[in-house]
């Protein structure tokens, strides 16, 4: 399967923008509508709707621009969502396309660039993972696989989670014996490895198995992962059979094996879809203003997993609306199943169907199934949605009763919408590191967490509170340069500093210095009786201390903020300090690839004796050049 280009569209052919008045008002906002109205074309395309700032509010595509812009002018006629983006509308893009379908596509496209305040957006826009089947060797591989899809060989996918994936590929090893090692791993093997010795693997890397049998394998597992699991079956009981018949009981317990892998496969499966073939299953819930849709990945009549969605921005937008807008963000990343199954009719329907098949290259049908299998995955999807809506409603009135103790506690006006927890990893003030983590109404909000590499020597890097320091200056400062008038969701309403006293002067002296005096500043740090119990004692800006009682809800909620920022500072560092243990002396010299960089330390033995090395002795070493030498030397002795 190719990989779609990401960029379908040449926009900055087809674009041309038109601003207004900077009055924030709805007058203001019309009149710059209007003043759009009179250049615009009856033609398909996206129009962005931007505020005095240039910041994108809402994105949206027509039929025909004129008409469907031109309905944004008769204001009693909105709802009060869209009056509200009206009036802070100052400009507006326009970008034409060739037809409402291509329309659709670029308003999915620019909507995942954008994140418009007013529209509603897919949250969870992570990759899907696949498992990949490489074509690029006389063995090929089984991996899994997430991003774009540049290798040569086959995907199947999408998998609700990498969880599913590892599962399915464990038990595909035990069934098929495909390697899973990189190529240079397997090239340089003389024996063969752990997974061969636990029957996960033919070693094919050392001959255990020839390239006619290998292939053999690999049209097996491509059969399987095609839907094709009970000829694959067939197979193997033949084959087991056979062997048994033979005499040859060892291979008939290899054969038995695989069979068992098989039979875990099929019972893994949540749902029996089997005669399905491959289908993408989407149900919508609503409750309480809170949506939730539930999507059923089949493929080859297997289950794939299931992921519950919670789009954002969907106050006072219809559901249809809602489910166009989220399967038009959804397939911008992943390919369509050739079959979509619906809880419900869509409005523009048959629009989206034609969007998706022109992206994909193969005709996709949405359907609305009334009875037989098909309405039977649907309704579970159903039921899946509406439990997960209400998981999800329950975690919210939680996570705010949480945040309301937070405020209390803190003494805050209201309850935090963005809480960040500072945490410094290093060994001796080596590979010294910060994190940021930043939580919120929503929980963990992963993709706000930032890593700060410390500079400077290892004295200045053993200084908890200056590399303390050093992490606010350099977050805050920042901040300020980048928003000053502080007016938009990334400034922290409360801060938590993992440390004691000492780490939260050196935060509160660097706020002050930069004119930050309203910021909330917590050190959290380990109490006297901290252990099984717990205790952990806050340190507050006034110099006063405080602790929580031992099964307080909020001192659990606290803790486990500090424990995602020591989780996720600690993997940083072990990441820095494993890429540092690999690094050279010679990483330094500019020019210097990897060729040259082996042939001299090959000639030298180490860093140190190239370092100290004359002009003439450079020179000497093979592989590099007289203008190579020069600049090595020239590197290490001008200083």
């Amino acid at each position: 399967m190719s990989e779609p280009p990401v960029d379908r569209f040449n926009e900055e052919k087809s674009t041309f923008t038109l601003r207004g008045a900077d009055a924030p008002d709805l007058k203001a906002g019309v009149a710059a509508i209007r003043n759009v109205l009179a250049t615009l074309p009856l033609r398909p395309g996206v129009y962005r709707m931007q505020d005095a700032r240039g910041d994108v509010l809402y994105i949206g595509k027509a039929r025909a621009l004129k008409n469907r812009v031109a309905n944004y002018t008769q204001v009693d006629r909105l709802p009060k969502r869209l009056q509200r983006m009206v009036s802070q509308t100052r400009s507006m893009t326009i970008v034409t396309t060739n037809n409402e379908a291509e329309a659709l596509l670029l308003e999915a496209q620019l909507i995942k660039r954008y994140r418009p305040a007013f529209n509603v957006l897919l949250r969870d826009d992570k990759s899907f993972p696949f498992i990949l089947l490489r074509n690029d060797h006389d063995f090929p591989r089984i991996q899994k696989h997430r991003g774009a899809r540049r290798a040569v060989g086959n995907y199947y996918g999408p998998f609700a989670s990498a969880g599913s994936v590892n599962n399915t590929l464990n038990a595909l090893q035990k069934l098929f014996l495909l390697r899973s090692c990189t190529d240079s791993f397997f090239k340089g093997r003389d024996r063969p490895c752990l997974l061969y010795q636990i029957k996960r693997c033919s070693a094919p890397c050392v001959g255990r198995i020839d390239e006619a049998a290998y292939a053999e394998l690999v049209a097996d597992a491509k059969n399987f992962l095609g839907g094709k699991s009970t000829q694959v079956q067939a197979k193997l009981g033949a084959q087991m059979q056979a062997a048994a018949e033979a005499m040859d009981f060892e291979l008939a317990a290899i054969l038995r094996d695989r069979l068992k892998a098989l039979t875990f496969i099929q019972g893994t499966q949540a749902i029996n879809a089997e005669g399905v073939g491959d289908a993408d299953i989407f149900a919508l819930a609503c409750r309480e203003g809170v949506m939730g849709i539930q999507a059923f990945f089949i493929r080859g009549g297997q289950n794939w997993g299931h992921r519950s969605f919670f789009p954002a921005h969907t106050a006072d937008v219809p559901e249809e609306e809602v489910l166009t807008s989220f399967l038009t963000q959804f397939y911008e990343e992943v390919p369509p199943a050739k079959t979509i199954l619906l809880d419900r009719d869509l409005p523009e329907g048959e629009l989206l169907t034609e969007a998706l098949g022109e992206r994909a290259g193969y005709k996709v049908q949405l359907s609305v199934p009334q009875r037989g299998d098909r309405r039977r995955l649907l309704d579970q999807a159903k039921r899946n949605a509406v439990e997960a809506l209400d998981r999800r409603l329950a975690e919210s009135t939680t996570q705010a009763k949480l945040l309301r103790e937070v405020a209390d506690f803190f003494d805050l006006s209201e309850p935090p919408q963005r809480i960040e927890v500072y945490d410094n990893s290093h060994i001796q003030g080596t590979n010294a590191l910060g994190a940021m983590v930043v939580a919120g109404p929503e929980g963990f909000q992963k993709g706000q967490y930032r890593k700060f590499n410390i500079k400077g020597n290892e004295a200045a890097t053993n200084d908890d509170f200056g590399m303390m320091r050093e992490v606010f200056r350099r977050r805050f400062a920042r901040q300020l340069e980048e928003n000053p008038d502080r007016d938009d969701a990334t400034w922290p309403d409360l801060v938590l500093i993992d440390g004691g006293r000492g780490q939260l002067n050196a935060a509160k002296a660097v706020l002050e210095d930069l004119g930050i005096e309203d910021v909330c500043l917590v050190g959290v740090a380990k109490g006297p009786h901290h252990g099984r119990e717990g205790r952990e004692v806050f340190h507050m800006m006034d110099g006063s201390e405080r602790m929580l009682p031992v099964n307080a809800p909020l001192l659990f909620y606290l803790q486990r903020l500090r424990d995602e920022v020591h989780r996720f500072v600690i993997g940083a560092h072990r990441d820095k300090r494993a890429k540092a243990m690999g690094a050279s002396p010679l990483d330094e010299v500019p020019g210097i690839g990897p060729a040259r960089k082996k042939a001299l330390l090959m000639h030298f033995g180490t860093g140190r004796a190239v370092r100290n090395a004359s002009l003439e002795d450079l020179r000497k070493a093979p592989g590099v050049s007289q203008a190579v030498a020069q600049q090595v030397y020239d590197f290490y002795h001008s200083r």
